[in-house]
């Protein structure tokens, strides 16, 4: 069963007033009465073009004009001022939707006439208790209601904060009206006629009005919470779809959005931008045969929203944008996938990048973060993504650097590193769950074996090296690891070279197959002697495992 509904529009216009006369003109037309209020703000040019715009409707009035600023009392007086003109003026309005100058119907306005026929006891409202509220931005659900904020949060931010903390300090509260139990929601609402005059000629109003008047954001509260005093049926939620992101700001549609708000099937879209010429030609869509009161359906728009709010706060895996980039574990992700980095094995094996480039399917860097040149794969001049192999241009933003080469190809990512690079991203790396670091400790000894430096300058390098690596392993070894790391010292590992390639190659491509192609070792003849030569100079490798002292050195370092 249905009642005749007569629809009443409080339209609250701040700017774009061209486009908000479309707009009275598209409700004026569908049936409905439109009270308007324009903003005191507002040229008077274009109060005056919008005015002789809509002279012609006979069911259209302009109430009078307050200042309204965002958070202050001044839009629920606004709303006030429009919605007790339009059941004044109009007395066979049965209900009044809050409406603004860039919300777009969707759907004919008869539609919203069907819907509210079948219920026209209903008030639609989005109404919740402020303790159970957690979608508030800024700190301020409970305080609210208990404070007092008499500064313009926007255009006095420090007065405004400083105002706060003040009261917070010295424990200042103010008392709630006795009767009423605070409520938060969608400024966008419908109510019945019943209801709003309820609230509007309610004789502790002026009472409630001093109250509201120092409440934050009170547009927000003010008819959700006095809704509940005066209603027999309020049904929780908006009519009006409004969705807002990260920030508290309204989310904005534009013409690419024609589809999923058609699909929606809701009745009302905010906000609109102004020139979405495409949205603004396309809606509101024509009756078909009868008015249809079927269900707003917004459910995956909703998602579709929420998913596009989740990637602007959090943005891409691995990709650094400039809401994130300046603060330290804001990041969605350090880096976008799996990469792996070698310690060591280039000093152990002089052709281990080709030799690998063969049994992973990958590109296998050199020292990336060599001190004189980035070394990429084949030694190009440019590697992915065109990135330098200028060191001086990678040492800019080495975590970009990093973060964009392994984000730019598909391919796995592999690179050498060693004491002798730069050493910054240790942390970085150490803390990347996509990290795959594989580690010989004390491999930094065999080039300085075969190096053929005088010894002094060799135990000073070696010094220097050793010291970087612990350094290196401690990180390794940091409860805050992240990274999947496998450790051998020197000696372990070339007692069974094979072995250790082998469960490298299985961790980065899973291939069980056993590897018998060789892969030539540097000649480590006399590393044992070597290394007892360093102790017994005063430096004692920590790191390089055990080896046999007996094997004479080479010529080069008995002189």
């Amino acid at each position: 069963m249905s009642t005749r509904v007569k629809l009443g529009i409080a339209m609250l216009c701040h700017d774009g007033l061209h486009i908000a006369a479309r707009m009275v003109r598209i409700w004026a037309k569908g049936g409905a009465a439109v009270s308007i209020h324009i903003d005191a703000r507002a040229r008077q040019s274009e109060v005056d073009q919008m005015q002789a715009e809509l002279s012609d409707l006979k069911e259209v009035v302009f109430c009078r004009r307050r200042p309204c600023e965002w958070g202050m009392f001044g839009l629920v007086e606004a709303t006030i001022d429009a919605t007790a003109l339009l059941l004044d003026r109009f007395d066979h309005v049965t209900h009044v939707m809050l409406v603004s100058g860039s919300c777009l119907p969707l759907r004919p306005i008869a539609d919203l006439v069907a819907y509210l026929s079948r219920r026209p006891r209903r008030d639609f409202i989005e109404s919740v208790t402020a303790e159970d509220v957690g979608w508030t931005v800024g700190g301020l659900n409970e305080e609210r209601f208990t404070m007092r904020f008499p500064f313009s949060f926007r255009r006095n931010r420090k007065l405004f904060d400083s105002y706060v903390n003040f009261q917070r300090r010295f424990r200042l509260r103010r008392r709630i009206p006795e009767g009423i139990v605070p409520h938060l929601g969608s400024q966008w609402w419908c109510l019945t006629r019943q209801t709003l005059s309820a609230i509007l000629t309610d004789p502790r109003r002026a009472e409630f009005d001093n109250y509201f008047a120092q409440v934050w954001i009170p547009d927000e509260s003010y008819f959700q919470t006095l809704a509940r005093r005066h209603s027999t049926q309020i049904e929780s939620r908006s009519l009006t779809l409004a969705k807002f992101d990260g920030q508290g700001k309204p989310y904005i549609f534009y013409d690419d959005h024609k589809q999923m708000l058609e699909e929606s099937g809701c009745f009302v879209a905010r906000k609109i931008w102004p020139r979405a010429h495409g949205l603004y030609s396309y809606f509101p869509r024509p009756i078909l045969v009868w008015p249809s009161a079927a269900e707003p359906q917004p459910a995956r728009l909703g998602r579709l929203i929420n998913r596009a709010v989740e990637r602007r706060d959090l943005g891409r895996a691995g990709l650094y944008m400039q809401s994130r980039f300046p603060l330290k574990d804001r990041e969605n992700g350090k880096t976008s996938r799996v990469y792996a980095v070698f310690h060591g094995f280039s000093d152990l094996f002089p052709d281990f990048e080709n030799w690998l480039a063969l049994h992973v399917n990958a590109d296998v860097h050199g020292h990336l973060f060599a001190r004189e040149k980035v070394e990429f794969a084949g030694r190009r001049e440019v590697g992915p993504g065109a990135l330098s192999t200028s060191a001086a241009l990678r040492d800019l933003d080495q975590r970009g650097f990093l973060a964009n080469l392994v984000r730019i190809t598909m391919r796995l990512q592999v690179f050498q590193h060693s004491p002798r690079d730069v050493q910054t991203l240790n942390w970085f790396m150490a803390t990347d769950p996509n990290a795959r670091i594989f580690v010989i400790t004390g491999a930094w000894a065999v080039p300085l074996l075969n190096s053929g430096m005088p010894f002094d300058d060799i135990r000073r390098i070696a010094a220097q090296l050793q010291r970087t690596e612990v350094e290196q392993v401690a990180i390794l070894q940091s409860v805050w690891l992240k990274a999947r790391v496998r450790m051998w010292d020197l000696a372990d590992f070339t007692a069974r070279p094979m072995g250790g390639l082998q469960s490298v190659v299985q961790a980065l491509d899973g291939n069980p197959e056993e590897i018998t192609e060789p892969l030539e070792t540097r000649d480590l003849t006399g590393i044992g002697r070597f290394l007892q030569r360093l102790r017994n100079a005063g430096l004692s490798p920590q790191m390089t495992g055990d080896f046999n002292v007996d094997a004479p050195l080479k010529k080069d370092l008995l002189q």
